[in-house]
């Protein structure tokens, strides 16, 4: 499998392609006129509290205010932040044992949108690891006696109190930008939680020995006594040396930002998510990628520097620059492909096609037979679209960044076997997706009802905006 890495650089907008066997896997663009929030850590202060839909919002200094659940207000805030600095006293942690904090308040940690997958799963177990440690401590106290949260009537945020905040969801539409207390830096090869104890280990990485090896490493962590690490898949056969140096410079990071937080006034930005380009090399710039090419000299100039800082002299090799005359997504074949991305129908080598349509609140996708056809029952073609249909619509709804509900009407098929690998095959296609998704089951009526996590504005929607004249409906009255 060969895999590319093509950036195009033009006034205003920078766009990637991630090529694999010559189709395109995926894109991402990034424009001046609309710059993404994801990640952004901002002093804020909070302006309301409603506890009858369990948030508040809070100042950050944008058009809107950001929106924070309650339930994810439990970390320490920006006037608490020197507390978490240092270890429990002596007579602190013979209360904590008296009064363990029950398994059931684990705080649930959000890691920003556009987080790799193994960053959540590695949150996941880190959390799970934490529960068993809260049992543990319960059996030590016998059970006899659970530390009491707040009374019910206390809420965890004060109007006007001053804390850190990052954006974990862009605004959309009529609403803010999504937050969490719960602050997460990412790197190449691990993520450091600053106010999270737990760590933990990305699933894919599946050898028990490498497992190992990285716990141990991350138990031998002695140059910082608070938060916790994930361990990405990209470590997996890393040495020592880089995944310490990766870890050092996130805990740098923090403390910088931490310093810097103490000077501003609310609201302000605090630490600002690097640029696309930046976050190519961070996250997608890996062994399996064979060249990247770039067509903005000054650009290939940075982004070499910026590869030989983060990951060494082994990779600058790999950045390439394409000099023109014609345009890079022209000569690798991938404006077509682009262009495709904003059609309602995709039409399937076989003839079939897949008709997507996203309105207010679903996105329905409608898979037809079109003109396939074949000599078996129509129990087989059905299959045989399906099967052909279901990678498609996964790399579409990646390609288009489309979220929230989506509804699948495949065609009817009455073999529970063939239901199964149907599913099996959207789900496999799903697992490449940056983004979480949930897919049911496939009910009596041929549907998948699926949701994929919405991180801002889909492509089509930083791209086009809606007729001023039909008002978006694109018809043409008879008459």
């Amino acid at each position: 499998m060969s895999k590319e890495i093509l950036i195009q650089v033009a006034q205003g907008e920078r766009r990637v392609a991630v090529l694999v066997d010559g189709k395109l896997d995926d894109f991402y663009i990034e424009l001046d006129r609309h710059q993404s929030m994801l990640g952004n850590i901002y002093k804020g202060k909070v302006e309301s509290i409603l506890p009858s839909i369990n948030g508040a919002f809070v100042n950050i200094g944008q058009e809107k205010n950001g929106f924070l659940y309650l339930t994810d207000a439990d970390n320490p805030f920006l006037q608490d932040i020197e507390k978490i600095e240092h270890e429990p006293s002596p007579g602190q942690k013979i209360l904590n044992m008296i009064f363990p904090k029950p398994a059931e308040q684990q705080v649930q940690v959000q890691v920003p949108e556009q987080a790799s997958q193994d960053q959540r799963e590695g949150q996941r177990e880190g959390q799970r690891e934490g529960q068993r440690e809260n049992q543990r401590e319960n059996q030590k106290g016998n059970g006899r006696h659970r530390r009491e949260r707040n009374d019910k009537n206390e809420l965890p945020l004060k109007k006007d109190q001053e804390i850190l905040v990052q954006v974990v969801k862009d605004p959309f539409g009529t609403k803010g930008a999504r937050l969490t207390t719960h602050i997460s830096l990412a790197g190449r090869f691990v993520v450091y939680m600053p106010v999270d104890k737990h760590s933990g280990i990305s699933k894919k990485i599946d050898k028990p020995e490498e497992r190992q090896r990285l716990r141990d490493l991350l138990r031998s962590f002695n140059f910082v006594k608070t938060g916790g690490f994930i361990i990405r898949t990209a470590s997996m056969a890393q040495g020592e040396r880089e995944i310490l140096r990766d870890s050092k410079f996130l805990v740098n990071k923090w403390n910088e930002i931490r310093e810097l937080s103490k000077k501003k006034e609310p609201p302000a930005l605090i630490y600002e998510e690097g640029s696309l380009i930046w976050r190519v090399i961070r996250d997608l710039l890996k062994e399996d990628v064979q060249d990247i090419f770039i067509d903005s000299r000054e650009e290939f100039v940075k982004m070499r520097k910026f590869a030989q800082n983060l990951i060494g002299n082994e990779i600058i090799d790999k950045i390439k620059y394409h000099p023109g005359p014609q345009g890079l997504f022209d000569a690798k074949n991938v404006t077509r492909e682009l262009d495709k991305i904003y059609e309602a129908k995709v039409y399937l080598k076989s003839g079939a096609y897949v008709v997507i349509e996203p309105t207010e609140g679903v996105t329905v996708v409608d898979v037809n037979s079109g003109r396939f056809k074949t000599k078996g029952t129509p129990e087989d073609a059905a299959f045989a679209v399906n099967m052909e249909a279901a990678p498609e619509i996964a790399r579409q709804l990646r390609l288009r960044d489309l979220g929230g509900i989506i509804v699948i009407d495949f065609i009817d098929m009455n073999r529970e076997d063939h239901k199964r690998k149907v599913l099996n095959a959207l789900r496999e296609g799903l697992s490449k997706d940056h983004a979480k998704t949930e897919v049911n089951r496939i009910s009596q009526l041929g549907l998948v009802e699926m949701t994929r996590a919405r991180t801002g504005k889909t492509i089509e929607s930083l791209e086009f905006h809606s007729c001023p004249y039909c008002e978006g409906r694109g018809k043409v009255k008879i008459n």
